[in-house]
């Protein structure tokens, strides 16, 4: 069995991020998914069984500014703060599908049904292949791939153990996929 990786680059990133262009209903949909995963660091389960109801005020008629859910897997409760791209995809996609509260964000063309694991990770295969990203990515990449980067940014490893709920540094590290290359670049940086 292989190991999801984590998104490393930049450039990358941006390519994964626009693979699908905003000109059909289906690519809007496909382009928030991706972009919901990489800036909620949620697990895919998490995202694909979202309402509208939890983004969006209808009684006041806007965008909530965090939202909470319980996380399926650890039943714990979260609260995520929701960052102008998600806004703006969220803003574009509500504008196109009109929902009502209970509708979920990321239904089936089809069937109108919720999407499940297996049409997300189609979703993203097609993007990475797309780009020439490696086959190891999957739909566990976009919340590693959250946590790397905020990794390279600096984030204390204490807040990304808390973020992913991981017992240790150790498992946070071997989670984000930290290589020797990035042990490397910190010795290479530091000279003293």
């Amino acid at each position: 069995m292989s190991v999801t990786q984590p998104i490393r680059t930049k450039e990358d990133l941006k390519k994964l991020e626009n693979f699908y262009p905003d000109i059909t209903p289906v690519s809007q949909r496909n382009h928030l998914l991706i972009l919901m995963g990489l800036n909620t660091a949620l697990r895919i389960t998490d995202i694909l069984n979202m309402k509208w109801n939890a983004v969006y005020d209808f009684s006041n008629q806007k965008l909530k500014t965090h939202v909470e859910l319980t996380e399926q897997k650890t039943g714990k409760h979260t609260r995520i703060v929701l960052n102008a791209i998600l806004q703006d995809a969220l803003i574009n996609w509500m504008a196109v599908k009109q929902p009502a509260p209970e509708d979920p964000i990321f239904e089936s063309a089809r069937s109108k049904k919720t999407l499940d694991r297996h049409q997300a990770y189609r979703i993203i295969r097609k993007a990475a292949s797309g780009c020439g990203l490696c086959d190891h990515i999957g739909c566990h990449s976009l919340r590693k791939t959250f946590g790397y980067h905020a990794w390279k940014q600096g984030v204390p490893p204490a807040v990304l153990m808390d973020i992913y709920n991981h017992s240790s540094y150790q498992v946070t590290t071997r989670y984000l996929c930290i290589d020797q290359d990035d042990r490397d670049n910190v010795f290479r940086q530091i000279q003293l």
